[in-house]
């Protein structure tokens, strides 16, 4: 396996662009920064869109969907959301063979667009909250495109959201951050995520308050997992979102947005990725259990179908490979490069003496089993591997984080992983210093790890490092 991927220590880029190749994740597009998701990668996003739509609706919100081409007059009547944007918009200035009237915008971001309904929608405080959210894909001109990371085009949830009070949309804002994207990326993507405030240099243009989840990837350096933004009434006054109170009066909204994207799937790649391939974590897997038949004759393959459905009927997400007229090595190979995180391998001898072999993804394990308890050793090692590659990428985060007391110390950290540093230590000076030299505030965090309400808060901690 050394040679089919670049070892990660030798080259980390090359190893993350030698994955998303060889395990068939995806591909280069035909226009600079694009890209065509392969069906190995858009099943694991598929997946990711299952559990986040779930804990989207628990959380209230409903999907609709709005348009992906926006009237640039839009974007300017909020001036800083423009300004946050300008560098990264495709416009389209003309359609249909002719010049167009009022140049049209390719959705960065849908604020400005579903402000506009907001406001045809809500009259009453009794319409509050609105929550809205919406699968799509979005467009934010790329000058230093990665797969996965930073893309042209990508997909992505974003949610919008109206309140009647400030109050009740910081509460919303959080609710999302916390009940929805930590739980998921925690208790599904296994990534051990810190939860905290972007400074207020790094926040979302428009917004009040952004709360972001940082994960540490394989080289030490931070990518910013999803993000929630307070948007005050900066919108609201933009767009008209206003209501008629209880108390008689019009008063404007408040609103929120968050999201997250594809760029998730990088994060999974850069955590959990060894140098035989993808990790996928089993509560996030496609695929779950991989059946293969190793070689045919002596009722092989018929006890391999048996496996597949047993495995079915326990709730397993099941896959069967039985194409015998292939190398069973390279095939072994390929489920190792996709990340499926149990193989159930059968062949003639090992049946003949009533057993298969059970191969565990996130150590290389085998271990011959009865035939009678492989679903039960199945369950029992996709709990166990969601739980150990969970623990060892956040035992990776703690050996590479360090703690420091002034800015030289943060920026030299950097060059291997983390530093947390008092952010009376850096300042807003002392921010755009570190800026300077390719170092950023991944967030902010009170003493006890909780999320403060502005960066102003007495003893909060710095979170630092270089990021994708």
């Amino acid at each position: 396996m050394a040679r089919v991927l670049t070892p990660r220590a030798e080259d980390f880029p090359r190893w993350y662009q030698d994955l998303i190749a060889k395990a068939q994740l995806a591909d280069n597009g035909p226009v600079r920064g694009t890209m065509v998701i392969r069906p190995a990668g858009y099943s694991i996003w598929e997946r990711m869109q299952a559990e986040m739509d779930a804990r989207i609706k628990i959380a209230g919100a409903e999907n609709a969907y709005f348009p992906l081409f926006i009237p640039e007059s839009y974007l300017k009547r909020e001036a800083q959301h423009v300004e946050g944007f300008s560098p990264e918009l495709a416009v389209v200035t003309h359609g249909g063979g002719k010049q167009l009237s009022e140049p049209v915008v390719v959705r960065p971001t849908s604020e400005t667009v579903i402000g506009e309904f907001m406001a045809k929608w809500v009259d009453s405080y009794r319409d509050l909250p609105l929550l809205l959210n919406q699968w799509a894909n979005v467009v934010r001109w790329e000058l230093r495109p990665r797969i996965f990371l930073r893309t042209s085009e990508f997909l992505w949830q974003e949610g919008h959201t109206a309140h009647a009070t400030e109050e009740d949309a910081r509460s919303y804002a959080r609710k999302i951050l916390h009940e929805v994207y930590e739980d998921f990326m925690v208790g599904v993507l296994g990534i051990p995520v810190v939860v905290g405030r972007k400074t207020n240099r790094e926040r979302f243009a428009g917004a009040t308050s952004t709360y972001t989840l940082e994960g540490m990837m394989g080289d030490g350096k931070a990518l910013q997992m999803g993000t929630s933004h307070e948007l005050g009434q900066n919108f609201a006054k933009a767009f008209d979102i206003s209501y008629s109170a209880a108390s008689g009066g019009v008063e404007h909204a408040w609103t929120t947005s968050w999201g997250t994207s594809t760029r998730m799937i990088g994060g999974l790649i850069m955590s959990h990725g060894d140098d035989n391939g993808l990790r996928v974590p089993p509560r996030l897997a496609p695929i779950q259990a991989y059946v293969m038949v190793v070689k045919d004759g002596d009722g092989v393959t018929a006890a391999a179908h048996k496996l597949r459905d047993a495995l079915r009927d326990a709730g397993v997400r099941v896959g069967l490979d039985d194409r015998v007229d292939t190398a069973f090595g390279r095939r072994a190979v390929d489920a190792e490069l996709k990340g499926y995180p149990v193989r159930i391998e059968v062949g003639p001898r090992d049946l003949a003496a009533g057993n298969a072999v059970v191969a565990r993804r996130y150590d290389g394990s085998k271990t011959p089993v009865p035939v009678a308890d492989v679903v039960g050793r199945v369950l029992a090692v996709l709990e166990e591997d969601q739980q150990r590659l969970h623990d060892e990428a956040l035992a990776f985060r703690e050996s590479h984080t360090v703690e420091v007391s002034n800015l030289a110390d943060a920026i030299a950290a950097t060059a291997t992983g983390w530093a947390r540093v008092p952010w009376s230590a850096i300042g807003v000076d002392g921010e755009a210093q570190a800026n300077g030299q390719g170092v950023t505030v991944r967030c902010l965090v009170r003493a006890d790890g909780s999320v403060p309400g502005s960066q102003e808060e007495p003893e909060l901690v710095a979170i630092l490092g270089r990021s994708y």
